[in-house]
């Protein structure tokens, strides 16, 4: 009687280890200004505005993303071990931003919005959220539109997490849809005076 065949287990292959990231001679931080309507890349097959069309910058890339109907600081960097300390939610980076909302904000809709409310993907961290005064902004172009027997209200959020859509997704879950998003903050990096299409160099210097 034969016997059965010996099975031999293969070695188990290594993954091969990545190499760090070399930091670049000169890192540079760039805050830009992203206006309403401009995709957060460089590159679009559609004719549509991208960063490309003001920003005359080569070897930076964007440092997380701004949908294209959103407005506000957006940063750029050529240092890959900067731009994942900015986007990695496990750093909890907070992000500001300014948002104008259809409706006026209860006392227990700001009270969900601080607590986290319940996506489709699961609830939010809890946010800071402080109703604020009309803020200073250029106009918007196209202009925001507004439905006439509908009043509007102004919003401070922060958050330290980045889900897609986040903010308009957390408004919209209490009754408050957005109408405009700025954001003004990202970390201690400030909007400034920066005016839409402006960009400035920051210094990276301890």
């Amino acid at each position: 009687m034969s016997k059965p065949p010996v099975k031999t287990r293969r070695p188990a292959q290594r993954r091969p280890q990545r190499k760090p990231r070399t930091p670049p001679a000169e890192p540079r931080l760039i805050a830009l200004n992203k206006p309403f309507d401009v995709l957060t890349q460089f590159t679009d097959g559609q004719g549509r505005a991208t960063l490309k069309d003001f920003l005359p910058i080569s070897g930076v890339y964007p440092a997380g993303r701004l949908d294209r109907d959103s407005e506000g600081l957006l940063l750029l960097t050529n240092d890959g071990r900067l731009q994942a300390r900015i986007t990695d939610p496990r750093h909890k980076l907070a992000k500001t931003y300014w948002v104008q909302v259809e409706g006026e904000p209860s006392t227990e809709q700001l009270e969900q919005l601080r607590a986290g409310p319940e996506l489709n993907d699961g609830p939010t961290r809890p946010a800071d959220v402080t109703a604020i005064a009309e803020p200073e902004l250029w106009p918007r172009n196209p202009p925001v539109r507004f439905r006439k027997n509908k009043p509007t209200s102004w919003l401070q959020i922060t958050i330290r997490e980045g889900r897609n859509r986040q903010v308009r997704r957390m408004t919209a879950a209490v009754g408050l849809p957005t109408l405009r998003l700025v954001r003004v903050a990202i970390g201690d990096w400030q909007l400034g005076d920066l005016q839409p299409g402006e960009w400035r160099e920051i210094s990276l210097q301890a």
